[in-house]
């Protein structure tokens, strides 16, 4: 299995749909910013602010990351 290392901090955990097919998601603020390998198999996707991963139950997890996101993708492609 690969992994990536990033600087992650706040995170947004989307936990699904509600009724009204509005996305319930649950804000968890960081201080700072810590580092963290992350399966590579797991990601979804990457923007400029964000690295979306699988989380736990079928949620997903948009993570907040440090690195030039050039520098991520470049990661993400060897």
């Amino acid at each position: 299995m690969e992994f990536i290392e990033l600087h992650l901090g706040s995170y947004i955990i989307s936990h699904g749909y509600g009724k009204s097919n509005n996305e319930i998601i649950t804000h968890v603020p960081a201080k700072n910013f810590g580092k963290k390998l992350i399966a590579v198999s797991r990601i979804k996707s990457l923007s400029e602010k964000y690295i979306l991963t699988d989380y736990a139950d079928g949620r997903w997890i948009y993570w907040e990351y440090k690195e030039d996101y050039e520098d991520v993708k470049k990661l993400l492609s060897r």
